[in-house]
């Protein structure tokens, strides 16, 4: 059996949960000041709420085992895959499976390849710390490496998040500048050829 990419099914897979993650932000997303009146120290509070609901470590964040099983590993977190993790071919997709996910949760297979979670810290050389904020807006309003690059692969639900207003993407990049920075080189994506 062979797949053919139409374009749609994988952004249903990943759209339908990042719909109710986004309906329950707009919930309080009244209770933000308006945007001319938000110091920097709001902007960075707002950003740290709205990455943290929306679920941003659960890919960009390793997980680890822990004493009740697997668990975040907040020291690195929102690193992406890390570097020194090197991983066996994923399996083929068999029946309606099509979709796998390593141990750590940070890498992702399916009909369009393989691809990593990207670091997210503000490291100037692995990170985000060489975006401005307007590459940052345009990566996620695009859908494309800082605006202009490779386009983002799933599982990250961008055609929802880019939804979000402009300014919460500017409060999710001011939030994301102060995380601890971590030196961490996620391998590049590897694309599936098309069929």
């Amino acid at each position: 059996m062979s797949l053919k990419i139409t374009g749609g099914w994988w952004k249903a897979m990943v759209s339908v949960p990042a719909v109710f993650v986004v309906a329950a932000l707009g919930v309080r997303a009244s209770e933000a000041p308006p945007p001319e009146q938000m110091s920097k120290a709001d902007m960075v509070k707002r950003g740290d709420y709205l990455v943290n609901s929306m679920g941003c470590g659960d890919c960009h964040t390793p997980m680890k085992m822990g004493a009740n099983g697997p668990e975040p590993d907040m020291t690195r977190f929102l690193s992406g895959h890390q570097a020194d993790e090197k991983l066996p071919p994923p399996p083929a997709p068999s029946g309606p499976w099509i979709v796998t996910v390593s141990a750590s949760g940070t890498a992702w297979s399916g009909p369009w390849g393989i691809s990593y979670t990207q670091n997210l810290t503000p490291d100037m050389e692995t990170g985000l710390g060489n975006y401005t904020e307007a590459q940052f807006i345009m990566t996620i309003r695009e859908g494309k490496k800082q605006g202009r690059g490779r386009d983002i692969l799933p599982p990250m639900p961008w055609q929802v998040f880019k939804n979000l207003t402009d300014d919460d993407l500017k409060s999710i990049y001011a939030y994301l500048r102060t995380v601890k920075s971590i030196k961490n080189k996620v391998p590049d994506p590897v694309i599936a050829p098309m069929k």
